[in-house]
């Protein structure tokens, strides 16, 4: 029977390497003042409300103050969204 022929193989050779590229986020730092400084002040609007019976942040809106103080609020979720 004939001996079959050793097939030579290639010595291994590494991929390149790849370039990394450097990624630049873009400074997020006045997200978190501003997230918390609107919580704080619809949270403040509110109170506020209460505290005096209706009187103190803007009389002529009424109840509808506290819509303003959970629109404060709600601003500041979506300020939260930005943050990284």
């Amino acid at each position: 029977m004939p001996k079959s022929r050793i097939r030579k193989k290639a010595d291994y050779t590494p991929p390149a390497a790849k370039q990394t590229t450097a990624l630049k986020l873009t400074s997020r730092a006045w997200v978190a003042p501003v997230m918390l400084a609107l919580f704080l002040i619809g949270l403040a609007w509110i109170v506020v409300f209460y505290v005096t019976d209706g009187k103190l942040p803007v009389d002529a809106l009424g109840n509808w103050n506290i819509v303003v103080g959970f629109g404060f609020i709600a601003a500041g979720f979506g300020v939260s969204t930005q943050w990284k």
